[in-house]
């Protein structure tokens, strides 16, 4: 019994079990949540930007929360948490418990900005004010030291904001979000268990168990789960959160572990959503649109441009993310503000190279091949047996991975030519197509219409 105890009292072993068991847990739990949204139809669509090509279930966001949360729950109350640390481990579960909500009437229902924005800055508000986690000195960055309370608190807050904004903007393919923060959680985890906070490596770790649950399903072709708005907020907060208790914990006196660059260890673990963020909201302002403007110039469009597929472009961004990380550890040693450029520097060369010219050929062949493919899966659903009668149509389709459309095309539609009937264009759906509809009663031997898909 006393070597049960010791055991369960040993940070490495719990922040290694409640990874384990948060998992299990997930894996259980997004089924469900699959299961629940096709039944109410609760579906995300394709669209003008979406890169998918068909209705996938959304909401797995939900799932993050749950499995955590009550990990969390769990967990904290196994080990005996302080009465500090429970304080916030409430307001923790509390403030990402808002941005859930919002996050979920986001992906129901388009929800305004501004609201979006005010539920950040409670969930950020009960954080900083309830636990006193803020962001205290700059380290010398640039030479800033100490920060007055009230700059404290307001660079906390933007902080807050923008990491939670910036990951909401790279959540756009399969798997990406999922595996930067897997990635971020475990580097900030592995420093927490180094300090002995129990609290902290708990969050740490139980989040990576559920975000490997979730890559599981988020990754799978045959029952694919969306993370949605609810779980990009909620993921965005946690590591700010994470981030913020990092450097607040490293400058803490008794501090068992401290790195002498905090501050540009934080930004190689947050760098490419913060560096993806800034090159659009750079973009859309030369070119005088609002920086929250949708488009097509994020960094994993250009790698699916290219012709790398969402597995192929999340690792590539995922490697490029901790090769970053690893330099910033390995150059600790140097002058902080050269270590700033220097990352900043490497980084942009890593995640920016698939802007060079030397891709421009590839995304020419890619175009080219995706124009083929579309010219042969349409001629493969069209192909029939039997006398055909043609019929002009024009229609107009987003194509996967490119902005180009098909704009008229002729097309065969086998029809028996003793069942020819008159056909008339119907009204234009939202996607741009015409639906053709045959308005004639067919005798008892008729030959049905074969319908092509769209």
């Amino acid at each position: 019994m006393p070597h049960i105890q010791a055991l369960f009292s040993n940070i490495y072993f719990l922040g290694f079990l409640s990874a384990v068991l948060t998992f299990m847990l997930s894996i259980r739990m997004y089924p469900v949540i699959i299961y629940t949204v096709r039944a109410k139809n609760l579906m995300d669509e394709p669209g003008d930007r979406k890169i998918h090509g068909k209705i996938t279930p959304t909401l797995g966001g939900v799932g993050l929360f749950a499995s955590f949360s009550l990990s969390l729950l769990v967990f904290g109350m196994s080990v005996g948490l302080e009465k500090l640390d429970l304080i916030k481990l409430i307001a923790l579960l509390t403030a990402t418990l808002i941005l859930l909500f919002l996050g979920i009437k986001d992906d129901l229902i388009a929800m305004a900005p501004k609201k979006k924005f005010i539920g950040q800055l409670i969930s950020s508000g009960i954080i900083i004010f309830f636990t006193d986690v803020r962001i205290t000195s700059f380290d010398g960055l640039l030479g800033i030291g100490e920060l007055p309370y009230i700059a404290s608190v307001l660079f906390t807050l933007f902080v807050f904001i923008l990491v939670i904004n910036a990951f909401n903007l790279v959540d756009g393919i399969d798997g990406l979000a999922g595996s930067i923060a897997t990635i971020s959680s475990v580097a900030f985890g592995i420093f927490f268990l180094l300090n002995d906070n129990f609290l902290l490596a708990l969050v740490s770790f139980i989040l990576v168990g559920a975000l490997l649950g979730f890559l599981r399903y988020n990754l799978s072709d045959k029952r694919k789960l969306f993370m949605g708005d609810s779980g990009s907020l909620f993921l965005g907060f946690l590591l700010a959160y994470q981030g913020i208790s990092f450097l607040a914990l490293n400058q803490t006196v008794n501090a068992p572990f401290t790195v002498s660059n905090a501050p540009i260890l934080l930004l190689a673990i947050l760098s490419f959503p913060l560096l993806d963020t800034l090159r659009v909201f750079a973009i859309r302002i030369k070119e005088k649109r609002s920086p929250f403007s949708p488009d097509r110039n994020h960094i994993h469009h250009r790698l699916l441009d290219i012709g790398l597929t969402h597995i192929q472009a999340t690792l590539f961004i995922a490697i490029s993310n901790i090769l970053l990380i690893e330099l910033v550890l390995v150059m600790g040693d140097l002058y902080i503000n050269v270590q700033l450029l220097i990352s900043v520097f490497v980084g942009s060369v890593l995640y920016l190279s698939p802007f060079l010219k030397v891709f421009e050929k590839n995304i020419q062949l890619v175009v080219l091949k995706t124009e083929q493919d579309q010219e042969t899966s349409m001629e493969q659903v069209l192909s029939s047996e039997g006398p055909t009668q043609p019929i002009k149509t024009s229609f107009t389709r987003p194509v996967k991975n490119m902005a180009a459309k098909i704009e008229t095309a002729a097309v065969q539609v086998p029809i028996a030519e003793e069942h020819i009937a008159e056909i008339k264009k119907s009204q234009r759906q939202k996607i741009g197509t015409k639906r053709l509809v045959i308005f004639k009663k067919f005798p008892k031997t008729k030959m049905p219409l074969k319908r092509t898909a769209n």
